[in-house]
């Protein structure tokens, strides 16, 4: 390492940030004192041959030497750190990717190589939370062109790893999402694989949900396969679901949707972009869309949804991509379930065709599946749900499924929370309303998705006649602290049910 350059060793204390980088040095220093670094001040950390900038955070007490700096999880990450490294700290060189995003705040369109240095530079880990929330400000709403929403698509894409597949017809199934329990996924790809099309489905961990589809998956078996192993699955068993941040598929995703959702700031052009730009790097050809409509899901309304549509299909089409977008019921939760644990009990109930299936969810899974089978040319309209119905009902779905697991170091027990506490109604009557955050608020606050078992157990959907006391739902924890965390919510007067009285 260069002698001009003042440096620190490395030690690890394990600090979480998420995707944030972030350094930690003593802010007596000699290199604090010497360059006038300050608490939250940007500053280019470099380790060898890389080099990303991150946020300082100064550290009052001897947790550090003077001679000592530690770094985020993420950050230690990205540079690819060992305990006792040297790093070198200087002031970053001014990014080009800022005079860009400002220009876009002024209304300016992107061109592609500007939207590609945002993307990159997001990547690398050289842009701020504050800078990639500029970003996505001036991109909310309505902001961003078509030919803009294709770069950023393109730039996603090549900032990443690409699959490729010896087949050039590959399919696979997305949900825009914002609905609990809508855990169709797992069943969907038991079947179309069972059916004989190859599908390498890349899931999502929950960011601010209960659970992602990744999360549920691994109640069964692992999900964080590297590339040459998802491949072996796939060509052993036409389909697998793993967790896509293990592949490094479009990582700008996580990063841009992790602000966004903290900025709670809606996107349609960053939400085709997400949902294509995974698509594309997993190899795909031929996607299905659900769609959930409703009041308290991702999409509120009809109007917006035909503007997804429109926008998502125009898109795709312009990489080749075969779209199909499914608009369903997004009321209320599907299945019972909330939560990695109680989810993966539905899907297994589902596909071993327990008579006590939740039928909303059977139905779901085998609308998708249908449309997805379609895309066969052997297939004639109209006939792809009765066929997903066959394999579904004659258990080679469910042999499938244990087949995937099983290639991908499953299948594990399901596991049962120590905790259930029973809410129940305050008065007689219909339920005509669910609100679908505030019910996947309390699974989060039960434990969900890090303790597997914990979330909420629906057991009154909308249209239920409930009578006093009833109860309408169960609370799952793996500790009495997070119970009385959900507890506390609910004490707080967020009303998940509206019931009305009967006359």
């Amino acid at each position: 390492m260069s002698e001009n350059y003042a440096s620190l060793k490395l030690r690890y204390l394990g600090i979480d940030t998420y995707k944030d980088p972030i350094i930690y040095m003593r802010e007596d220093c000699h290199i604090c004192k010497s360059e006038g670094f300050e608490a939250q001040a940007r500053v280019r950390v470099t380790l060898n041959d890389r080099s990303i900038v991150a946020t300082l955070n100064t550290i009052e007490t001897d947790l550090l030497k003077h001679n000592e700096a530690s770094l985020s999880c993420y950050a230690w990450e990205l540079l690819s750190a060992k305990e006792g490294a040297e790093i070198s700290i200087t002031h970053p060189k001014p990014l080009e990717s800022l005079n860009y995003i400002r220009s876009k705040i002024y209304g300016h369109e992107l061109k592609a190589e500007e939207t590609k240095s945002i993307i990159e530079d997001i990547v690398a880990g050289q842009l701020s939370d504050i800078n990639i929330a500029m970003f996505i400000a001036a991109s909310a709403g309505n902001n961003l062109t078509q030919k803009e929403v294709f770069d950023l698509t393109t730039a996603m894409v090549n900032t990443g790893q690409r699959l490729t597949w010896p087949s050039n017809f590959i399919v696979d199934k997305h949900c825009v999402g914002g609905l609990p329990g809508n855990r169709t996924t797992p069943i969907l790809v038991a079947i179309v694989a069972a059916f004989g099309l190859i599908i390498p489905k890349t899931s999502s961990r929950a960011i601010t949900s209960p659970s992602g589809t990744a999360d549920t998956m691994e109640v069964f078996a692992p999900v964080n396969l590297d590339i040459p192993r998802l491949k072996k699955v796939v060509e052993q068993e036409n389909g697998c679901i793993v967790w896509g941040g293990s592949v490094a598929l479009s990582p700008a995703d996580d990063l841009l949707i992790r602000i966004e959702k903290t900025a709670d700031l809606d996107s349609e052009g960053q939400m085709v972009a997400s949902i294509l730009s995974k698509k594309i790097a997993a190899g795909s050809n031929h996607l299905v869309i659900d769609m959930p409509i409703g009041t308290t899901a991702k999409v509120r309304s009809i109007a917006r949804a035909e503007f997804l549509k429109k926008f998502l299909c125009s898109i795709a089409k312009q990489f080749n991509i075969i779209a199909k977008i499914i608009f369903t019921d997004g009321a209320q939760p599907v299945g019972r379930g909330i939560g990695p644990a109680l989810e993966a009990r539905d899907i297994l109930a589902v596909l071993t065709c327990d008579k006590n299936a939740p039928q909303d969810l059977r139905e779901r899974a085998l609308i998708l599946a249908g449309e997805v089978i379609e895309f066969s040319p052997n297939v004639s309209p109209g006939q792809g749900k009765i066929m997903a119905t066959h394999l579904l009902d004659s258990g080679k779905a469910f042999e499938k499924f244990q087949a995937i697991c099983l290639a991908q170091g499953g299948m594990r027990e399901i596991p049962i929370a120590p905790y259930v506490h029973s809410v129940d109604s305050i008065k007689s009557g219909q339920i005509i309303n669910i609100d679908n955050r505030h019910i996947a608020r309390v699974a989060k606050l039960a434990g969900a998705p890090n303790s597997k078992s914990a979330g909420v157990d629906l057991l009154t959907p909308l249209g239920t006649i409930v009578e006093k006391n009833q109860p309408l739902f169960e609370i799952h924890s793996q500790t009495k602290s997070e119970l009385n965390y959900a507890l506390d919510f609910l004490k707080q007067g967020h009303d998940i049910f509206q019931i009305e009285e009967n006359s």
